[in-house]
């Protein structure tokens, strides 16, 4: 049996050896089970990628898929947890690493790390992130920006409006296209996406009051008049959706934009790779831009999919972490992984000229790296990068209520998202 394992071992590390990915393997079968939540579409077909690469490496490739809400991945974390049956790997992200790495649950990748390089390579803006206390506990697989806009070019150009690049410009555009009879937001009703919508409307009125309200869940910020103002934004847009909303899903909504049934629709970069594979094509069918600032510049919410990895006993799956780990920071992993799923590489070494990177993940990357260099750079909080999933939670619930409910006011608005931070405390 031993003699069986080591033979398919090397075969499969022979395509591999270029990549050197294949040392820590040599003495072990290497395993992994890794729980995520991408179970259909463009997300299915990058992560079936990864499983590919592991198990062209000489591993065991094994993987439990929870699709619908993050909590669903939780509950099923914390269930394995308590029974002592810990994954080898968990898609995770942001205080969940933090609070995971707290509890001593979290193995230590130091050593891998270090034989890659990955500081030297890796965003900046991902470290803290990934090393919440010092030490690699998780690998970054790519850099999600959540403030795109997508515009139909048919509706623009039969109307003659520009892009918008203002909140002001937006509603002058969204007023016009609905005079015409047409639909001006392609949106689906549910927390994440209201919330997500949330996220670019907050961040491009008042990045300020985007850090202190959903980055430190500050209550004034929550209560702020800037909220308000934020809330009514909100409001004004639910207007500019059609009747449809409810049980719609993100890739409905997409292909409203893409077809021409609607003007525009906010939603991250794995739109990208969702409608492309779908057959349409950028500044043919849509065009891609950041949503809109009030504050000029450029702007970029970061969102990003890392691997967390937690303690084993078993041998095998121990050289499974080592060997998965090594893959997700490969370049090539990086590059393949990020064409499918539309997001960039998270290392800055990677040449998005090739390998077939669109226009539009191409342009995400300038917009990141001027984003830096102006200090707008933020984490999404309705993408689970900032606040501790309570508040985000709280927050989310407040947000989505409004959107379903017209009798809400924005002033009412902001102090229940105050309000329900607060109980959090």
């Amino acid at each position: 049996m031993k003699a069986t394992k080591k033979t398919a071992l090397r075969a499969g590390c022979a395509s591999l050896v270029a990549l050197g990915l294949c040392a820590s393997a040599a003495q072990a079968q290497p395993k992994t089970n890794m729980m995520h939540q991408w179970a259909q579409g463009s997300e299915a077909a990058a992560i079936a990628k990864l499983g590919e690469m592991f198990e062209a490496a000489g591993g065991v490739w094994e993987q439990t898929a929870i699709s619908g809400h993050t909590s669903n991945t939780l509950a099923k974390l914390r269930s394995d947890v308590v029974a002592g049956n810990a994954p080898a790997a968990v898609q995770l992200k942001g205080p969940e690493i933090a609070e995971w790495n707290a509890a001593g649950a979290t193995a230590n990748l130091d050593a891998t790390a270090a034989e890659q390089g990955w500081d030297a390579v890796v965003a900046p803006e991902l470290l803290t992130v990934m090393k919440p206390t010092g030490n690699w506990v998780a690998a970054p697989m790519n850099i999600h920006r959540v403030n795109w806009l997508y515009s139909s070019r048919a509706i623009l150009d039969e109307l003659g409006i520009a892009v918008p690049t203002t909140w002001a410009e937006f509603n002058d555009a969204c007023d016009k296209i609905q005079a015409a009879g047409k639909i001006c937001i392609a949106h689906g009703a549910a927390d994440w996406s209201d919330t997500t919508t949330f996220d670019s409307v907050v961040y491009g009125m008042d990045a300020e009051l985007y850090r202190k309200a959903f980055q430190e869940a500050d209550l004034d910020a929550l209560r702020s008049d800037g909220m308000v103002k934020a809330f009514e934004q909100l409001r004004k847009m639910v207007g500019y959706m059609d009747d449809g909303i409810n049980g719609r899903s993100w890739e409905q909504s997409m292909t409203m934009t893409m077809t021409g049934e609607a003007a525009f629709f906010l939603m991250g970069d794995w739109t990208v790779a969702s409608a492309n594979l779908a057959g349409f094509s950028e500044d043919t069918d849509y065009y891609c831009t950041q949503t809109p600032v009030d504050w000029g510049g450029n702007g970029f919410i970061l969102n990003s999919d890392s691997v967390v990895f937690f303690k084993q006993k078993d041998d095998d799956y121990i050289e499974g972490q080592k060997l998965l780990a090594e893959i997700i920071m490969s370049p090539e992993f990086q590059s393949t992984f990020n064409v499918a799923k539309g997001s960039i590489p998270a290392r800055t070494d990677v040449d998005l000229s090739v390998g077939g990177f669109t226009k539009c993940q191409q342009q995400g990357l300038e917009d990141l790296k001027a984003s830096v260099s102006e200090g707008t750079l933020v984490r999404s909080m309705a993408h689970n990068m900032t606040v501790l999933q309570k508040f985000r939670g709280a927050m989310m619930e407040v947000i989505t209520e409004f959107v379903a409910d017209d009798s809400i006011s924005a002033e009412e608005a902001a102090n229940q998202l105050a309000d329900a931070v607060e109980l959090q405390m």
